[in-house]
Order: C-alpha cells, then sequence, then structure tokens
C-alpha cells in the first residue's frame, strides 16, 4: 500500500461505547474460577493499570526508536489508489491497453493495433496464467496477459490477471483491461463461466493487492503510478463489472489494513496499540466496541490470556468488535483471532532465526479486525462478533514457566508444558467468550503451528472443525476467494495426546506427531457444541517474495474468505 510517512500519530478519539465493567460481565455465563492471584500480580506489576480510555499510545517509545506512526484513520479509508470504472469502449487517453488470451485461443479484439498473435507466439508467449508480454505503439504501451486453459477460467485467473495489468502498467496512471474477445457476438465455442460481477471484482482485487506497498519506515520508495482502470465490457454488462470493481475494491483495502497490521514492527503494533486501531475502525465502519485492560481481564477470568501476558512489560488487551446490520440479521457467526503482537516464545524460548518475523504472530486478529471493517460497506447480512485477545509472549521473572496450569474462561484447566504453544492458549478464553454468546457458528482465525506448515507448505491452511457443514462451507469460500486451505481430521483417538497428569488439558501433544491436530483439538474444548472452524495460517500468513498480488510480509491471508463466507451465510 503507498504511503507517505508521517511525523505525528493520529490521537484516539473518544471511545464508540463504553468498556465492560466489574460490574458487568462482558457475557451472561459465568464459570467459577479464577487463576490465583492473576488480578494481584498484574496490579503489582504494572503499578496499578489504568483503563483502557486513559492509557495513551506508545509516543514516549516511538522517540525511542525512531519510527513514524502514520494515522490509522487515514490508512483504513484512503486505499487503494487506483479508481475502477467500466466502459463500453476503449477510452482515447489510455496511456496502457491489455488484452486477456486464452492458451490455444488467441483473439486480438477489434480496434486494438500491434499485438500481433503470430509475433506473440515466436517471442514465447503461451498465455499462461499471469504470463505477460509487453509491446510499445507509438505513446501507447500493449500488454498482453495470459488467462491459461479456457475450461479453468475462474476469479482467481482474473485475480491474477488484473495483478499482472498492475505490474506491468505501474509506469503509467491510465489502463485499460479487455477481456477475450472470443466468444462475445460470435459463432465461437462459448466463454468459460465467469458472470460479470466476479470479473470486476477479482480484477479490482488482483490490481490492487499487487500495487500494495509499506513503505513507512523507509526514507524513499518507488509506488506505483496507476491511477485509474478502465474494464471493457459489453454495454449489458459494465454496471455489473463497476458493482464488481467497487467490491474488490473495498475487499483489497479491507486485505491492505490486514497487511499494515502485521508488517509494522512489534514495538510500534503493541496490543494497546491493536486496541487503537480497533478503535479507528469502529468509528469508521458502525461499529460497537469494548475493550478489557489487565485487570478487567483478570476479573472476567480470561487466564489463558492473563498468563501468557505475565511475562511482558506490555499490557494485554481483549478487544471484541460487534456488527448488527441494518434491518436485523439472519444468523450470527462469532470471529476469533490470535492476536500475539510479538512472540518469543516466553521461557520456551525461540531461536533468533525463529523469531525474526514473529510480529506475524498477530495475523489471526488482523484478519479479523480488517474483516469487521468492511462488513457495513459490503451490507452483509448477518451479525458478526470479533474477538482478539492480544498480547505479547515475553520471558522475564514474572512469565508462565513449563509446569505451570493455568484455568481458562471456560472453567478448564490447562498445564503448560511448552510456553511457546501460547496461542492455544489465548484461543481458550477467546473461543469461550465467543461460545457464551452462544452464536450460529464460530470461526478462528491463528498462526498456530509450524507443524501445518510442514504438513501443507507455505500457500495453504489448514481446516478443522466440529461440524462438516460449516467446515464445507468455509471450504468453498476460500476456494472462490483464492485462498487455498485443506480440510485436516481431528480423530477422536488422537484426543489422548492432549491429556495431562495434573489438569484437564496439556498444551502440547505427543513429540513428533500430528501436531496441528493436537493444537486443534485443544481448541475443540473451548466451543462446546457450537459449530466450529479452525484456520491455521502459519504457512500462508506471511510471504517471502513479491509474486502476483502478493507482496513480501504479511499477506492479509483469511479476509477475503471471511468476507465470502459471510456475505451469504444463513443459519438455516
Amino acid at each position: 500500500m503507498a504511503k507517505k510517512a508521517t511525523a505525528k500519530r493520529a490521537t484516539a478519539k473518544k471511545p464508540v461505547t463504553r468498556r465492560a465493567a466489574a460490574n458487568k460481565p462482558l457475557a451472561k455465563r459465568a464459570v467459577a474460577g479464577t487463576q490465583a492471584g492473576a488480578k494481584k500480580q498484574a496490579g503489582a506489576k504494572r503499578g496499578g493499570a489504568k483503563r483502557v480510555g486513559a492509557v495513551k499510545s506508545d509516543g514516549a517509545r516511538r522517540a525511542a526508536t525512531g519510527g513514524t506512526t502514520p494515522s490509522w484513520q487515514a490508512r483504513i479509508t484512503s486505499w487503494p489508489d487506483i479508481s475502477f470504472s467500466s466502459a463500453a469502449a476503449l477510452p482515447a487517453d489510455s496511456d496502457a491497453v491489455a488484452v486477456g488470451f486464452f492458451a490455444g485461443r488467441p483473439a486480438v479484439p477489434a480496434g486494438i493495433r500491434g499485438l500481433d498473435v503470430a509475433l506473440l507466439r515466436r517471442q514465447g508467449f503461451e498465455a499462461k496464467v499471469g504470463q505477460t508480454h509487453v509491446l510499445t505503439a507509438g505513446r501507447q504501451t500493449q500488454i498482453a496477459i495470459g488467462l491459461g486453459d479456457p475450461g479453468r477460467y475462474s476469479p482467481e485467473v482474473a485475480r491474477r490477471a488484473g495483478a499482472a495489468l498492475a505490474r506491468s502498467a505501474s509506469h503509467v496512471r491510465r489502463a485499460a483491461f479487455l477481456p477475450p474477445a472470443e466468444g462475445r457476438g460470435t459463432r465461437a465455442r462459448p466463454m468459460p463461466t465467469l458472470s460479470p460481477g466476479e470479473l470486476g471484482q477479482a480484477l479490482a482485487e488482483g490490481a490492487s493487492l499487487a500495487t500494495y506497498e509499506f513503505s513507512e519506515y523507509k526514507s524513499s520508495s518507488a509506488p506505483s503510478r496507476l491511477r485509474r482502470v478502465i474494464v471493457v465490457v459489453p454495454e449489458t454488462e459494465r454496471r455489473e463489472v463497476a458493482d464488481g470493481l467497487r467490491r474488490g475494491a473495498r475487499v483489497a483495502r479491507a486485505v491492505g489494513l490486514a497487511r499494515d497490521l502485521v508488517n509494522e514492527p512489534a514495538r510500534a503494533m503493541t496490543p494497546r496499540r491493536l486496541a487503537e486501531v480497533a478503535t479507528a475502525v469502529a468509528e469508521s465502519s458502525r461499529l460497537e466496541l469494548k475493550v478489557l485492560d489487565e485487570n478487567e481481564i483478570a476479573e472476567e477470568r480470561l487466564g489463558g490470556l492473563a498468563g501468557v501476558a505475565l511475562g511482558s512489560e506490555e499490557p494485554p488487551r481483549l478487544i471484541r468488535l460487534t456488527y448488527e446490520p441494518e434491518g436485523g440479521a439472519s444468523a450470527t457467526v462469532a470471529l476469533v483471532g490470535k492476536g500475539i503482537t510479538f512472540d518469543s516464545g516466553g521461557l520456551s524460548l525461540k531461536t533468533a532465526d525463529g523469531m525474526m518475523s514473529m510480529k506475524t504472530d498477530m495475523s489471526g486478529a488482523a484478519a479479523v479486525l480488517a474483516t469487521m471493517s468492511a462488513l457495513a460497506d459490503l451490507q452483509v447480512p448477518v451479525r458478526v462478533i470479533g474477538i482478539m485477545p492480544t498480547t505479547e509472549n515475553m520471558p522475564s521473572g514474572r512469565a508462565i514457566k513449563p509446569g505451570d496450569v493455568l484455568r481458562a474462561r471456560n472453567g478448564k484447566t490447562i498445564e503448560v508444558l511448552n510456553t511457546d504453544a501460547e496461542g492455544r492458549l489465548v484461543l481458550a478464553d477467546g473461543l469461550s467468550l465467543a461460545a457464551e454468546e452462544k452464536p450460529d457458528a464460530i470461526v478462528d482465525l491463528a498462526t498456530l503451528t509450524g507443524a501445518c506448515v510442514v504438513a501443507l507448505g507455505r500457500q495453504i491452511a489448514g481446516l478443522m472443525g466440529n461440524d462438516d457443514r460449516l467446515v464445507a462451507r468455509v471450504k468453498d469460500a476460500s476456494e472462490r476467494s483464492g485462498e487455498p486451505t485443506w480440510h485436516l481430521p481431528l480423530p477422536d483417538e488422537y484426543r489422548r495426546h492432549i491429556d495431562s497428569e495434573v489438569a484437564d488439558i496439556k498444551n502440547v501433544g505427543n513429540a513428533g506427531q500430528a501436531g496441528a491436530l493436537a493444537a486443534g483439538l485443544f481448541l475443540r474444548e473451548f466451543v462446546g457444541q457450537i459449530p466450529w472452524a479452525h484456520l491455521d495460517i502459519a504457512g500462508p500468513a506471511r510471504s517471502d517474495a513479491d509474486e502476483g498480488y502478493l507482496r513480501k510480509g504479511g499477506t492479509g491471508f483469511g479476509v477475503r474468505t471471511l468476507i465470502e463466507l459471510l456475505k451469504s451465510f444463513s443459519a438455516s
């Protein structure tokens, strides 16, 4: 996302709603049993924490780090920098013209000169998905974009075409895109099915995300110059394409917000700062907000979150956002995101290499917050609750130790044998709170296990759950949105892997065996009978290279899947 650095942080605005107080529980049901001394320890350690409304941003640390902190209100509302529109004829002022080609079915639209099919073939253009060939015709740049096998044409192919257009036309301000001409009003074989709305949304998502840039801490940058993209389609399709373009740009903005949150240095994106961003999101997106500080977290018996936070000088936060659709909701869905703003491993300390990208460990919370930011604009018809338990996981004399026992919100006790398996501890409280709301479904996202990366690699998320119908819905949404997932089992016979000698469960499974599944079975203990799906996004939450519409760093994985799921979700 192209941005200009600013030297001044946006000041915190008036809270959107009153935060939950000690005499007003966060949820109706309360399970007895608080981690012994949690409140007392928190108060002694931090000298009596202030309420969230009184906690100032981390400006004192800003001077020490030399970093800048931009206005999040501006980030939330001002990107992408490209305007999208549709037209029935090619605009004369286009600096670049891109044409989509299917493999084996080349056809140049009427009025386009310079794109010679035979020449393209001689120069190695095979129309593979995302492949480009750039020519210069006078003052105009012409771009051939490959769409691959026509039988496999999909929103993801169009998304990658949008990215190819944005990258190839980054040096110009105005570009036009023409879908393949063959099959439109001719006797040629029919075009593969892709609705005009799907085409517009996918193109806008791909083009926008390909121009994303995180340059807050760089002295100079070279952002894309592209500011206008016109999609040329028949007059009968213009309105639907334009609607899709608007949706795609809005979805891309949400993904860009998630990327921004993940890419911020951990010293700047603390739990308190994340709560401030949530406040800005709530104000701009018509959401109800509640934030619990460390004292309230102890009072609400969130023992997993409070326990992980003990090792850090930064106080934890529990962020809760609620979206209420206009006209009433047909269903309620709860989203829970892991928000570890930096994970050192705690006393079970990671290696230096293992810590380098651990600011990414709040990708689940970033995805939930970014999704919540777009719901009103996209007119999602269901009520959505977003819960984000957020803290750092650090070693200190007060940190939890291997062998300690914590009590989660639902009363279950957890033996902590590895402090680097902390994500499931904070999710235990988040999922318990979500279950108390009795929603129609719960979906959580977390960069949870390295075992899932070993099993599925860096591009595919693990998908687990207790309800096959919900899992199928999430799987379908992920495929439509271009965020691949793979359904993993939760075998009941593996439940004994998390049996503890001294507590209800332990936070690790059997060494070297089904680590991702053991984590999923652990989380299942906190959702009761509510339909629940778990996305382990440890692999795809971060990209190590610029490719297609991905940029190196946080990917915002999960945002598109959640939006796709929610826009058509029903309780039946």
